[in-house]
């Protein structure tokens, strides 16, 4: 994956702790940018049309065409 996809939300793995972007499950964004993870990964940021962004590890996500 890289900055600039269009993505979607497909799971959460943390669905408990997600809170607000609980409601971003199903949504389409564009990934903005990287985040390192604990250390064992690598996170992507990414944007909504709201203007809200989020992070998501890359089995939470699915490119879109």
């Amino acid at each position: 994956m890289e900055i600039g996809q269009k993505v979607k939300v497909v799971r959460l793995r943390d669905a408990l702790g997600a809170g607000g972007i609980q409601v971003k499950l199903g949504q389409t964004g564009t990934i903005s940018d990287f985040k390192m993870t604990d250390g064992s990964g690598v996170g992507f940021v990414v944007k909504f049309d709201d203007g809200t962004s989020t992070w998501f590890f890359e089995d939470e996500i699915k490119a879109v065409n």
